[in-house]
């Protein structure tokens, strides 16, 4: 077992001891325990009824009820308990900050944020951080950080109620040596960028997460991504992808992924793993049979998902990738000029060549508006393109191009472009786990200010209720191993994702016959229900349904960080020392 810095291993054993009542004197004592539970453990098994005792922030006991005492008992009787889940694509870099509450994603029983879809909160350098307050929205904070490592310790300082876990973004990597132009690094350039990625690591990332349907991401070429991705391999980390194209490309998107699994070393996993367009809705069996054929050959290959049937990414995303080279001042000059415009929209109208047309297979009255952040934009919210331009009196295409440019670039949308059936098969794949693809809000303050996707409120309840309770996809057990124990071991965590003696306290108490989503794309902002209590390392976050105010979350380290007793992986050829 792999221990934070300052665990004493003698003080761990003793607390194991307590636990298992192995002296044959005293009743077992503990800081809580959880008793008369339906215990989900998350290896996937079938549950127990039993009780969970806690000391220290850790779990010492877990099994059938027997005499014990504790400062805080918990009843947990018509409850299933389970280990915290983990969110594996999350978007609470900025929300955090505003709030540490994270209450639409406390509230769904998620004790862990996992950040950095191919952006990260760094590294940055002056240039960048300039123009991260120059296009902040309606969220606005200092940047009072530089490295990855210093906005995470920074979320553990100000308080928050869920852990923080990041990859390092091979966008801001990118953006840190070479802006935001169509450009391929030099030698020294590529070296440069190696180095941040390992700094990065040795400051606790769990590995080089990328976005390259996304300029300026989609101008790495596959050998720049091959090269980070070692730099993370070699301190133990992974590669995780929001891939090239999830539609008319996915299948050759899948080989690419594989092949920087392959050629780096690193375990790879799908971000979001979808079909987008009606058009590539039966690639689903192909795709799946890539990734099977890739793990069968003894490849770390995974996928996370969330269950809608729609994304949510910038109006940007409506144009092509070469509107934005060079950056958003760059993209604002273009949209005011004529004749790129009009080449602009022709573009939109067809086919990505090498690009994701989500626009194309959406359709203006799939494309609803999101967030605005001028305020003479916010009434367009909630209204598709189509709607917009008809009011308007301009095409679909002219639309688009008049929000960017009038939003500078910062208004968000909802693309509708998934089947249902597929996302019902894929939310039974055992090797696919769960991200919300979006931050953790409250409706409240700041955040009414724009509208968002249902999943922020509701990914999770949803494949738990909506799923596997009704639908019967997965038993519940499988599911709970799924948002558990299945991310902690694709991300090498090794003191999480499951409820044994030793592993962290991260503890969810919900009611499987009452968990539900209520977040609909009409009214996102509406808290998912059936969550009772949330433990966070070993401190109660949620009572009743209600946060408590405590903010015990803590920054989860990778595998290269430098404080692990040893020095971490990167010190030692990739393997994490004492594991």
């Amino acid at each position: 077992m792999f221990m934070r810095t300052g665990i004493a291993v003698a003080a761990l054993a003793a607390a194991l001891l307590q636990g298992s009542g192995a002296s044959g004197a005293e009743p077992a004592a503990y800081d809580v325990l959880i008793r008369n539970g339906e215990i989900y453990d998350g290896s996937g098994g079938q549950p127990f009824a039993g009780d969970i005792g806690i000391n220290g922030g850790r779990i010492v006991y877990a099994g059938p009820s027997r005499p014990a005492s504790a400062a805080k008992v918990v009843d947990a009787k018509g409850l299933a308990v389970a280990p915290g889940f983990i969110n594996m694509l999350s978007w609470a870099t900025e929300s955090l900050l505003v709030d540490g509450l994270g209450q639409s994603d406390l509230r769904q029983g998620v004790t862990l944020e996992v950040m950095g879809e191919g952006w990260s909160m760094g590294p940055l350098n002056d240039r960048m951080k300039k123009q991260a307050v120059e296009q902040q929205g309606d969220f606005k904070y200092p940047i009072e950080w530089t490295t990855l490592g210093d906005y995470l310790n920074l979320i553990e300082r100000r308080g928050t109620a869920m852990n923080v876990a990041s990859f390092v973004g091979a966008t801001t990597v990118r953006q840190h040596e070479l802006g935001d132009d169509d450009i391929d690094p030099t030698p020294d350039q590529l070296q440069r960028m190696r180095a941040l990625v390992r700094q990065a690591m040795e400051e606790g990332a769990l590995g080089v997460g990328s976005s390259i349907i996304y300029p300026p991401a989609t101008f790495a070429e596959t050998d720049e991504l091959v090269a980070l991705t070692t730099e993370a391999a070699q301190c133990g980390g992974s590669y995780i992808s929001h891939m090239r194209s999830e539609g008319d490309r996915l299948l050759e998107s899948i080989d690419e992924l594989i092949e920087i699994s392959r050629r780096s070393g690193a375990p790879a996993e799908i971000y979001h793993l979808k079909q987008v367009g009606r058009a590539n809705w039966g690639k689903i069996d192909q795709a799946i049979a890539k990734i099977e054929a890739a793990r069968a050959a003894g490849l770390k290959i995974s996928a996370d998902m969330y269950t809608y049937t729609a994304g949510g990414t910038g109006l940007a995303a409506s144009m092509p990738p070469w509107v934005q080279d060079g950056g958003n001042e760059a993209m604002l000059k273009r949209l005011k000029d004529p004749a790129t415009v009009e080449r602009i929209k022709k573009e939109m109208l067809q086919p990505g060549k090498n690009w994701e047309n989500l626009y194309f297979h959406a359709g203006p009255d799939g494309v609803l508006i999101a967030s605005m952040t001028e305020p003479s934009l916010k009434p367009l919210m909630g209204k598709t393109v189509a709607e917009v331009a008809k009011m308007r009196g301009v095409s679909a295409e002219q639309a688009v191009v008049d929000l960017v440019l009038a939003d500078q670039g910062r208004s968000g949308a909802i693309y509708f472009l998934m089947s249902e059936e597929n996302v019902r098969r894929q939310a039974a794949i055992p090797w696919v786990s769960f991200g919300s693809d979006a931050e953790a809000s409250a409706p409240e303050g700041v955040f009414l200010k724009s509208s968002t996707h249902p999943r922020a409120y509701g990914n999770f309840a949803r494949f738990l209720g909506k799923y596997v309770r009704d639908e019967k996809v997965v038993s519940l057990a499988e599911a709970v191993r799924r948002l558990s124990a299945l991310p902690a071991s694709n991300l090498g965590l090794r003191d999480r994702g499951q409820l044994k003696p030793g592993m962290v306290a991260d503890v969810v108490l919900f009611d499987p016959a009452k968990i539900a989503d209520h977040s609909t794309f009409a009214k996102p902002m509406q808290y998912a229900t059936g969550v009772r209590d949330v433990f966070v390392n070993g401190v109660q976050t949620l009572k009743d349904g209600i946060p408590t105010g405590a903010k015990p979350g803590q920054f989860v380290k990778g595998p290269g960080w430098v404080g692990w007793p040893g020095g971490g992986a990167c010190r030692n050829g990739g393997r994490r020392a004492g594991a």
